[in-house]
């Protein structure tokens, strides 16, 4: 089994140096590397990386946090290397699914990442009910308001097109034409 490793940094100004060491002492025998923020979806190493890795392998990194954008990102990517048949070792942390405890591990982590994203849902959910149960609607606000819905059409009843009634209640034509059921009534603009 061959030891890959990666590593990553998110700013310039950040130094691979402590990764990079931590890696070779672990026996990764390559090692890919990013500077990239961990929110960005481009990170050429980690690319290089997932393409580089063979059935036994296993990805080595220094955290967790350097692999993953978010948790949800982090058990994609791991299944993903569970698929090519490739082991995850996380140093820090100890995770390493080459091993059936470390498969547990990661497995929790998996349900408890779900149960996060559950439990936000549902208090998403909760909060939109009980705030139309007290007459407020979730979501943006009508760009056009009635007032303004009112003023374009006195001025659309005065000739004037729909760009330049729209431009004159100041807001977006395509939002005028919405607002006037679509078809604007037939009037050009």
């Amino acid at each position: 089994m061959a030891l890959i490793g990666y590593a990553r940094v998110s700013t310039a100004e950040q130094n691979l140096g402590l990764q990079r060491d931590a890696l070779t002492k672990a026996g990764c025998e390559e090692m890919f590397q990013d500077q990239a923020s961990g929110a960005k979806a481009e990170r050429p190493g980690l690319a290089e990386a997932l393409g580089y890795v063979r059935r036994g392998d296993a990805l080595v990194v220094w955290k967790l946090d350097r692999l993953g954008r978010s948790m949800a990102h982090l058990i994609e990517t791991v299944r993903k290397l569970d698929a090519k048949g490739v082991g995850f070792r996380s140093l820090t942390e100890g995770v390493d699914t080459t091993t059936p405890g470390g498969t547990l591990v990661f497995h929790i982590f998996g349900a408890l990442a779900q149960f996060e994203r559950d439990l936000i849902r549902e208090r998403t959910s909760a909060g939109l009910k009980a705030a139309e149960a007290r007459g407020k609607k979730g979501g943006r606000r009508p760009a056009v308001t009635p007032d303004k819905l009112a003023k374009a059409r006195a001025h659309l009843a005065a000739g004037r097109t729909v760009r330049e009634a729209a431009a004159r209640v100041k807001v977006s034509k395509t939002a005028l034409y919405k607002a006037l059921g679509g078809s604007g009534g037939a009037i050009e603009g």
